[in-house]
């Protein structure tokens, strides 16, 4: 698929607008999530950097869920529009997808000339059985002992659990099946990341993009007590670091 054919931007002419060579960060959520799950690395490259970043709420998502008639389609497109708007403004661009996110920035970077893709905890795989057996294992413990309101995973799912409709997690399978196969599709730098605590994904899902994806600059990264939610859970400031650096660099020459 030719990208520039689908989305043609004129370099000079966005220059002339922008005044610089401006860069663009977007960054999605994952399933049942909001832009929470992304906030400490979107505040990490701010303080970093002078980018525009962009962390949009997917239709039906954010802290309060409104998910019931909601389609995957709406999730692909709202997204959607907010690349576009950033590629008007900017001269290169950048995604990061956590979780579904990662898959809704695998269609992007198919779709768009994107410059480089940061993939964190990408749903391509999904229920990782003996982790989530230990977390809820935790969670009884937690329980039995008057922590439960400590829990970090029981807190982020206790009121997702009842407030899903079953439709929309059809939706999100559906995307999983339609977007998938676009992985070995991809060949922009690539950038994944997994914890090896995760109960949602199991390290398997970051094994599988990183050997389909057709990048020869592609990195892939384990955290050995992340959970599902990366960027609030392990070595949070390594992780932030080696995403940074790799954002920063020149990319690798095949």
């Amino acid at each position: 698929m030719n990208k520039s054919c689908l989305f043609n931007h004129n370099n000079d002419e966005r220059t002339k607008r922008t005044g610089e060579n401006m860069i663009g960060c977007l960054c999605i959520h994952g399933f049942t999530g909001s832009p929470y799950e992304v906030e400490p690395l979107v505040n990490y490259l701010k303080e970093k950097t002078d980018w525009k970043i962009v962390a949009p709420t997917l239709p039906g998502h954010g802290e309060t869920l409104s998910l019931k008639g909601v389609t995957y389609q709406q999730w692909l497109e709202h997204a959607e529009k907010e690349l576009q708007m950033l590629l008007s403004q900017c001269e290169q661009v950048y995604i990061v997808g956590f979780s579904m996110g990662g898959l809704i920035s695998v269609y992007l970077a198919e779709r768009y000339p994107v410059e480089k893709l940061i993939l964190l905890s990408a749903a391509a795989k999904y229920i990782n059985v003996r982790q989530l057996i230990t977390d809820i294992c935790e969670m009884l413990k937690d329980a039995k002992n008057g922590q439960l309101l400590k829990n970090e995973l029981f807190l982020r799912y206790k009121g997702k659990v009842f407030s899903t409709p079953l439709s929309a997690t059809q939706q999100f399978r559906k995307m999983v099946k339609q977007v998938t196969p676009l992985i070995e599709k991809i060949n922009v730098p690539t950038f994944i990341a997994q914890g090896l605590a995760d109960g949602i994904v199991p390290p398997k899902s970051a094994d599988f993009i990183y050997q389909k994806i057709s990048s020869t600059d592609k990195e892939i990264y384990y955290s050995k007590t992340a959970k599902h939610h990366i960027c609030h859970t392990g070595d949070k400031e390594e992780l932030f670091n080696k995403i940074f650096t790799f954002l920063n660099r020149s990319s690798k020459v095949s």
